[in-house]
């Protein structure tokens, strides 16, 4: 099996030869907080550029449009929350304590489904460490929509731009369409984490690969299929 012999090597390689990495991860401890430290920085810089680039008052008038009808008097107080400093501060807080509470579930969840497994070692705290490797796709193709927002010439664009794998900007779905949140969150780095879990839960237990795929997509089928269903039909 390939070798990894240091967290800057594992960064690297998770792209290319993840099994090498969560063996080498599964042995050494702190290592996780390096893709920590990259999905966190690529995460916050790109919405802090975002919201000092957009044009506020365009990015208001989106959001009031997807409330539906609304009075005078609620866009006017609704407008009045969007100035450059509330958005800031509330993307920002929200991009760093998302990540850590959802990888925190995750790592919750993937922890309860192996315990049956024979040669259980790893606790919850090995399994949040283990969810910070799953998230790596997101700094490549953060990079790519940071540089997309850096070179777009016009300031009434949607925070799709920095999901350029999403099908929300793919397809070009409006912000104020039902469908773009979903089609925002249906991207490429989705199903290469999937991937990648399902190679890292076989690595970590005795599990055959079948059913560390099952563990991998089975929260994620679950979520998706939900949310379709309710936009399908509501």
């Amino acid at each position: 099996m390939h070798s990894v012999t240091n967290p800057f090597q594992a960064c690297n390689d998770i792209f290319f030869k993840p099994n090498g990495v969560f063996k080498a991860v599964g042995e050494n401890n702190n290592w996780s907080w390096m893709p920590f430290i990259l999905v966190m920085a690529i995460t916050l810089v790109s919405q802090y550029l975002y919201v000092n680039f957009v044009d506020i008052e365009w990015f208001a008038e989106m959001n009031i449009a997807t409330q539906g009808d609304m009075s005078p008097a609620e866009e006017e107080q609704m407008k009045a929350f969007f100035t450059r400093d509330a958005l800031l501060w509330s993307s920002m807080i929200g991009a760093f304590f998302v990540p850590i509470i959802v990888n925190a579930v995750y790592a919750v969840y993937v922890n309860l489904m192996t315990r049956s497994d024979d040669s259980h070692v790893y606790g919850f705290t090995d399994w949040y460490g283990f969810a910070w490797w799953l998230s790596m796709p997101y700094v490549l193709t953060g990079l790519v929509g940071v540089g997309l927002l850096l070179v777009a010439g016009d300031h009434q664009v949607a925070p799709s731009i920095l999901s350029p794998t999403s099908l929300g900007f793919i397809a070009g779905i409006p912000m104020d369409s039902p469908w773009y949140a979903f089609g925002q969150a249906l991207r490429l780095e989705l199903f290469w984490g999937i991937y990648l879990a399902t190679v890292g839960i076989s690595q970590w237990t005795s599990f055959p690969l079948k059913k560390a795929a099952l563990i991998a997509s089975a929260p994620y089928i679950v979520i998706y299929g939900i949310w379709l269903v309710a936009l399908t039909l509501f």
